[in-house]
């Protein structure tokens, strides 16, 4: 039985095929998560001062909570923007 699934004892046919395939979709896999973690850069992480003025926005905090935590910001940790 020679040929396609069995040849010479080494079953290189349709077993060869499936280590490419598996090859393939590893090197997939690897290079598009390339530099992932190393361009992270908290670069979608809100600032406070920003998460406060879109929470004014949307109108979940008041004009008074508004300026009551904004000076809380900027007197514990300076301001960010």
């Amino acid at each position: 039985m020679h040929g396609w699934f069995y040849d010479g004892g080494y079953m290189m046919g349709i077993h060869g095929v499936w280590w490419l395939a598996l090859l393939v979709v590893t090197g997939g896999i690897l290079l598009s998560g390339w530099g992932r973690f190393t361009d992270r850069t908290d670069t979608g992480r809100e600032a406070p001062h920003e998460v406060l003025r879109r929470r004014l926005a949307n109108g979940d905090i008041t004009a008074a909570e508004y300026e009551e935590r904004k000076a809380l910001l900027d007197r514990d940790g300076g301001r960010s923007t």
